[in-house]
This record gives structure tokens, C-alpha cells and sequence, in this order.
């Protein structure tokens, strides 16, 4: 947690996994963001993993640091309170869809200014998740070997359309800033996904070729890159991107001569140019897997260590987790009070400000832990009207 967005108020009107993203940035940042909810949560708020008790360690770390409103969004006083924080509070983060009570030509309509970011499925409004947006763009069809797609687990797509929404969201504020204009952004995920396969040259490099990619499995794409098995039976990733990385490579596995012989027969030299040790992998591959295997992994980590050479290990999740570098003695990790009542590291803020004081992470709220703060603080409601909204069930409280 970083204090550089205090003073700026977010509501968000969302679920699942990129909206919740933008807001989650914006409030390891610093910013006030107010998750405002159905009452007993949204779709995604009993999401897997889930506790013993059934509480969502998804919805607790997706939502750390906001605050909660819980509304009856089916009755109409409900969506009123929520365009009325909207309204109030100027910056609205959501993924409901581009038309009803909450598209920005109504919201608007009262507060001009107002700048609202909108996380969508497809730009025209059509509904799509990242795992289906993944296969649209065809990298399932890049991915593992055979015939068959191989889906990743990880929602890239959705993750990304949260930080550029959080982007997109600080850009139009400082557009307002100079200019007193308001507006709406739009982010769809098909659109982050083909942009970013744009980006990577992926568009110009099949409407270049007239062919798709080859699947290649856990080799790198135009890189010396590929997993390889020690003598003790440990599976490693290397990968070389640069020629001192290469040549200590060399070096450390003793291939020097075997590595000449394979360039004077085919007339090419390796030193500086990944693209030929790619194209050349069914010579150079065979080498590499007899020398590695040979050797412990503990023998090699050393070697690669001391060359500067990038190397891993796999590992499952919970090796991951239980490695101190990356969570115990990691700072981006502290304790929370959690609502689940489960006593684990929570993140904070990715980014590390060297000049700055790092707080610990905040604990997500529970559905309408902050309804009558929020109600009197932002819309100025006396306490007789917000018990009268909750005796009415229009509000959810804790």
C-alpha cells in the first residue's frame, strides 16, 4: 500500500476478475474505492477457492483495501443510491453492460465531468470471458503440441484489461484536469487480447508468412529456450537472450567443441544470433539434453548462477509459496485481518517507491461493511433515512 492516489474516490460496480483488478490497483495505490454490491454479494462473491466456510479467498484477495456498499439493485431506490455515489463521487469503474441505468449517457446527464471506465467482453457490447477470448485469438493453437488446443489457466487477458482500465482511468483524469472534460472509456478484452497480439508482432508475422506459428511446447520461439531434465530427475527451463549468456552456457556445459563443429558444418555461427540458434534446435537440442543430463541440478543452478545464465526449476504452486524469497521474506507481503478468518501473506502493492514508506495490506471488506459510512459521508443521508433504507432492505449492512 502506497499513499499517491489519496484524495481520489472510485466507485465500482463490478465482478469476476478484470473490473475488480482496476479497482484493487487504484486502491493499493492509495485511492478510496467503494465496491458497491448487490446485497449478499454478486455472482462472484462465494467464487472457488473457497474456505471451509465457504468464503472466497478469490472475492478476499480481488478486494483488498475497498470499501463496501451493499444495495438492492433489483428495486429502482437501489440503482438510484448507486447513480447518486456515482454521480457524487465523479470516477466509476464497472463491467456492467454499455446500456440501463448504469451506461454513461444517464449517468452523465446529472454530472457532466463524470469519467466512467468500462471493462467489456467484446467492443459491440457482446458478452465473452478471457478463456474464450484466448481461443478467439488463437493461442491455444500456439500452445503444447499435437492437435489438440491446450487452454492456460492463467486469465492473462482478464488481468491486463484490469491494469489498463486502471491506466486508462488515471489518463482521464488528467485529461479532465486540463480540460474540465468528462467521458466514458471503453476496454474490451477481445480488443486488449488482438491488440496485444498486435503488439507482439503476432498479426504481421501470420499475414507476413501466410502460415501459422508451429507449436513448439515448452521451447521459446526464436530463442535458444527449452526445459531440459537433469541427472536427478529435475525438469529446468533455460533460456538465452543475450550472446555473454550463451557463451557462458557454453562454457559451463563443456560444449565448446561440439558446439564449433555443429557451426562449421552448417556454415553458421551461434555467438550473436538467437534466430539461428532457433532455427538450428535439432542440432543444438540433442547436445544440450546429454550434457544437462549428466549432471545434478544443484551442480548446474551453481554454474548457471555464477554465469549470469537464466535458468528455473519448475515447481508446483505450493513449492512456489513455501520458497521464502518470493513470499516470506517478500515485502510486497504482510498480514491482513482477513474475513475469512484464515491467517496467510496477502499482497500489496506490486511496485516498490524506494523513497517511500511501504504499509502493510489492507483486508477486503465484508458485503456492506461500509454502507452507512459511505451513504451519509458521500450522499449526506441522515441517520433516519438510512435506517429506514436498511429496515426496507433497499441497504445491506454487516
Amino acid at each position: 500500500m502506497y499513499d499517491l492516489l489519496t484524495g481520489l474516490s472510485v466507485i465500482e460496480a463490478s465482478s469476476f476478475v478484470a473490473s475488480p483488478t482496476a479497482g484493487l490497483y487504484c486502491a493499493q495505490m492509495g485511492a478510496e474505492v467503494i465496491r458497491v454490491d448487490q446485497i449478499g454479494g454478486g455472482p462472484d462473491y462465494r467464487r472457488w477457492p473457497v474456505t471451509a466456510g465457504n468464503d472466497s479467498l478469490y472475492w478476499e484477495n480481488l478486494n483488498r483495501a475497498k470499501k463496501s456498499v451493499a444495495l438492492d439493485l433489483v428495486r429502482p431506490e437501489g440503482r438510484d443510491l448507486l447513480q447518486a455515489l456515482v454521480r457524487a463521487t465523479g470516477q466509476f469503474i464497472t463491467n456492467f453492460p454499455v446500456g440501463g441505468f448504469l451506461s454513461h449517457d444517464v449517468l452523465a446527464a446529472e454530472r457532466p465531468d463524470l469519467i466512467t471506465v468500462r471493462i467489456m467482453g467484446w467492443a459491440d457490447g457482446a458478452p465473452a470471458l478471457d478463456y474464450t477470448v484466448n481461443n478467439s485469438v488463437g493461442y491455444p493453437m500456439l500452445t503444447g503440441t499435437g492437435p489438440a488446443p491446450v487452454n492456460h489457466v492463467l486469465p492473462a487477458w482478464d488481468l491486463l484489461s484490469g491494469a489498463y482500465a486502471a491506466f486508462a482511468l488515471l489518463a482521464a483524469i488528467q485529461r479532465r484536469t486540463a480540460t474540465g472534460a468528462g467521458g466514458e472509456v471503453r476496454v474490451p478484452l477481445s480488443d486488449v487480447a488482438i491488440g496485444t497480439v498486435a503488439n507482439l508482432g503476432g498479426v504481421a508475422e501470420v499475414l507476413y508468412s501466410g502460415a501459422n506459428r508451429p507449436r513448439l511446447g515448452n521451447a521459446v520461439y526464436g530463442l535458444f529456450g527449452r526445459d531440459f531434465v537433469t541427472a536427478d530427475g529435475q525438469r529446468t527451463m533455460i533460456v538465452v537472450v543475450t550472446a555473454r549468456q550463451w557463451a557462458n552456457l557454453v562454457a559451463a556445459l563443456d560444449l565448446g567443441g561440439a558446439i564449433a563443429a555443429v557451426e562449421s558444418a552448417r556454415g553458421v555461427s551461434f555467438a550473436t544470433d538467437d534466430g539461428l540458434r532457433f532455427t538450428h534446435r535439432d542440432a543444438l537440442y540433442p547436445l544440450f539434453e546429454r550434457a544437462i543430463s549428466g549432471r545434478s541440478h544443484a551442480d548446474l543452478a551453481a554454474a548457471f548462477d555464477a554465469g549470469g545464465i537464466v535458468h528455473s526449476p519448475y515447481r508446483t504452486m505450493l513449492d512456489a509459496v513455501q520458497d521464502p524469497g518470493l513470499v516470506a521474506s517478500n515485502p510486497i507481503f504482510g498480514q491482513a485481518d482477513n474475513p475469512s478468518g484464515f491467517a496467510y501473506p496477502a499482497a500489496g502493492a506490486f511496485a516498490t517507491l524506494p523513497q517511500d514508506a511501504r504499509q502493510p495490506p489492507c483486508p477486503a471488506p465484508r458485503n456492506g461493511q461500509h454502507s452507512e459510512e459511505i451513504l451519509a459521508d458521500r450522499l449526506s443521508l441522515p441517520p433516519g433515512e438510512i435506517a429506514r433504507l436498511i429496515d426496507a432492505g433497499i441497504v445491506g449492512v454487516v
